[in-house]
């Protein structure tokens, strides 16, 4: 499952590969993931 998020280096929206779902530290959820253009590590924070 493709997910798109904003790349703050190619500063569009892209895929996201290898995604994970992640904690944060104020307990709110997010996917952690890898541009699939650059490379870059990308975050999407999660709705409740």
């Amino acid at each position: 499952m493709a997910e798109v998020a904003y790349c703050m280096k190619c500063k569009k929206k892209t895929d996201m590969k290898e995604t994970q779902e992640v904690t944060m530290k104020n307990g709110r959820k997010a996917l952690k993931g890898k541009c699939t253009v650059c490379g870059t590590g990308m975050y999407k924070i999660l709705g409740k």
